[in-house]
């Protein structure tokens, strides 16, 4: 995933702010997902989980992810492909459906672990995190596409 963000950073960044603060959001976002997912190689544990509060920043940042996507960045590219071409505009209504299953995987998570108490057990969490992550991985890729079709396709 941290790849695909490098990549993605390099062929799109600089080119819309919107989009470079969005990317920027995702980095902070796969930052805090290796952390909590015990992947640091700053943090040398026999897999603890992590505590209550990297749980709740985590779930901030991907709500604060998710919302970006939604509320400004799809609906700048859904008018450029509007405006673009029926092409662009069956690629992007065929994307957002299975973007939006992915929003609700993290919705889900969100909903079970954002308001985790340090005294709950959380048996579910390694199985729920990873399931976070597959979504998350195809939702990138998904984002992906669609951005790349945008400034492939129809920038001047």
């Amino acid at each position: 995933m941290l790849t695909r963000l490098e990549k993605a950073q390099q062929k799109w960044g600089g080119s819309h702010s919107v989009i470079d603060k969005w990317l920027t959001e995702r980095q902070e976002l796969l930052v805090l997902f290796c952390r909590i997912a015990g992947f640091s190689p700053y943090e040398k544990k026999d897999h603890a989980l992590p505590d209550q509060l990297q749980i709740q920043n985590f779930c901030q940042i991907l709500m604060d992810y998710l919302s970006a996507g939604h509320f400004e960045v799809y609906d700048d590219i859904a008018k450029a492909c509007e405006e673009k071409g029926p092409e662009s505009q069956k690629l992007a209504n065929a994307l957002y459906p299975r973007i939006s299953e992915t929003t609700d995987v993290a919705l889900d998570f969100n909903d079970k672990y954002a308001e985790v108490d340090s005294d709950d057990l959380l048996d579910e969490f390694d199985k729920d995190l990873s399931v976070l992550g597959e979504a998350l991985e195809l939702r990138f890729e998904l984002e992906d596409e669609l951005i790349d079709n945008l400034y492939s396709n129809h920038t001047s």
